[in-house]
């Protein structure tokens, strides 16, 4: 494959796609909800409608609004764009009439609704555009054009330079610059070095990686490719939890497809480049989302850290340098190759540049993901975007990063979501779930909650973490049923801090912070706990 071929290929897709497009979205969310019926529904009634015109339905990823699925968007050739929402089998011939001037007996999702108003597509700019399982449609949106562009313009270390002066920072968590951790892989002298894709996302409410894996695999491939010829890498692999199918699927199919185009494998886009990306399924362990366990579940041994130094970025996989991202980091790398350092430098904040994808959940109107600018705050996402609570109660607290994160009052709606802000308030950005509550939730509750998640998923390597976490959750369970005590706050706090300082791995080091940060913005309710 060369760049010509790469340009005809997508130039033909364009022209045999050209006229009106019904997109219905086939990821997890709306799948569940009946949405591949409904997607064979609109291609049998386009065909009856009129065999030989220019419509096409196509089977495409996540439309965001999750709450209202399945969801079917049709776009005119003059990019005019209709949303159906809650939509059935039984639509499909009233929505193909309607491009001949009827009704279509089908609700609609006003176009300036607040939920995409402030949103910013960056990650998810192809989600719901382009068909997940045809290459084609990814070449014809200019997919693979950036990874082309570095094997054959650029040398590793710009490749390198540019994502450092981008500013990108690990979508995964912990929010460390990407640059640095490529530069440190790409330094290292090695006969073998690895890339990683860290799709074990395993927080409660988050699906932000997997639609992103759904909708748009191809986009982390190429990012991964891009990673590779940076760091001098020759295999990847992208670890996904077994408890997504789909995603599996996807990327199995998108992997095959990229090698038959010769954009992976040997010798990518004729140059001396060689890269393979193989899949390997987890068992759902959360722990091993952890970076030197998801290595060892790699290598075939049991899922549990190791202490560190030496990084994965040193010594990964069988000893080799191993650079590991995550799926929205990956994400991230083609529009900042093909746009450029400064275009993406300049959204967001000053120490957290881009965009972060969220999976909104919990007690708001509007549920799904939504891509939006660092800095937007809680306020404009929990209230504006989502709609805050759908039976007008008051908005309690909002979680955010999971069983690693915290409990932010709506107090402190106003606070701006980068990693600065989030962890002086006593919480972290995490892969980006955001779970809403409301004013009939218990915090205590929701800390034992997350407790018990942490307890059940501690792989029991270290002490502090595989008995601390049992101890914790005893002791909010003991608060919840009525029988606490003032020793037992105090024991929750002092034991809380033992097992975020002695912890081997993020598990037992981020597992207190639900507790902790409900002591902090809610102590009225432990006061209100204590009965002796």
């Amino acid at each position: 494959m060369n760049l010509p071929a790469l340009h005809e290929m997508a130039t033909g897709e364009r022209r045999a796609n050209g006229g009106t497009h019904i997109h219905t979205c086939v990821a997890s969310g709306c799948l569940s909800s009946n949405s591949q019926a409904v997607h064979d529904s609109l291609t049998a009634a386009a065909v009856d409608a009129d065999p030989n015109s220019d419509v096409r339905a196509c089977a495409v990823g996540c439309l965001r609004l999750c709450s209202e699925g399945p969801l079917v968007s049709v776009t005119q050739p003059d990019g005019e764009a209709t949303l159906y929402r809650n939509v059935a089998p039984e639509h499909a011939a009233s929505i193909v009439g309607a491009l001949n001037g009827g009704d279509a007996e089908v609700d609609t999702v006003d176009p300036d609704h607040p939920f995409f108003a402030g949103q910013e597509g960056i990650v998810l700019e192809n989600s719901g555009k382009v068909e997940p399982e045809r290459i084609e449609s990814y070449v014809a949106a200019g997919g693979y054009e950036s990874l082309y562009h570095v094997v054959h313009e650029m040398t590793p270390n710009e490749v390198v330079d540019e994502v450092t002066r981008s500013g990108l920072r690990g979508r995964g968590g912990a929010g460390f610059p990407t640059g640095v951790k490529w530069a440190t892989v790409a330094k290292q002298e090695a006969a073998q070095k690895y890339v990683v894709c860290n799709a074990d996302e395993g927080d409660p409410g988050a699906f932000m990686d997997r639609s992103v894996l759904e909708s748009d695999p191809h986009r982390v491939l190429e990012g991964m490719a891009i990673s590779a010829y940076a760091v001098g890498a020759t295999q990847g692999y992208v670890y996904v939890r077994g408890e997504y199918p789909l995603a599996i699927k996807r990327l199995t199919r998108a992997i095959r497809q990229a090698r038959r185009l010769g954009v992976l494998g040997t010798q990518v886009f004729e140059s001396f480049f060689d890269f393979r990306i193989d899949i390997r399924v987890g068992a759902g362990a959360f722990v091993c989302g952890e970076e030197t366990a998801l290595i060892a579940s790699i290598e075939g041994q049991r899922g549990t850290p190791r202490p560190r130094p030496p990084f994965p970025a040193e010594s990964g996989i069988w000893g080799s340098p191993t650079l590991i991202n995550n799926v929205e980091t990956f994400a991230n790398i083609v529009p900042i190759v093909r746009e450029g350092t400064d275009w993406f430098a300049s959204i967001g904040t000053e120490k957290s540049k881009g965009t972060k994808v969220f999976a909104l959940a919990g007690k708001v109107r509007h549920t799904g993901l939504i891509e939006v600018p660092m800095g937007t705050t809680l306020q404009e996402i929990v209230i504006d975007m989502a709609g805050g609570t759908p039976d007008e109660r008051q908005v309690k607290a909002v979680q955010t990063g999971g069983p690693s994160g915290g409990c932010i009052p709506a107090s402190a709606l106003d606070t701006p979501v980068d990693y600065e802000s989030l962890a002086e308030i006593g919480s972290i950005m995490g892969s980006g779930g955001m779970i809403v509550m409301d004013d009939q939730d218990s915090m205590i509750d929701v800390a034992r909650f997350f407790m018990e998640f942490c307890m059940e998923e501690s792989c029991g390597k270290c002490a502090p973490c595989r008995i601390g976490t049992v101890q914790l959750h005893r002791l909010l369970a003991k608060l919840t049923s009525g029988n606490g005590t003032a020793a037992d706050v105090a024991a929750l706090e002092h034991l809380s801090d033992v097992v975020r300082h002695t912890s081997l791995c993020g598990l037992g080091q981020t597992a207190p912070n639900p507790v902790l940060s409900t002591l902090r913005h809610f102590p009225e309710e432990y006061e209100a706990a204590i009965t002796k």
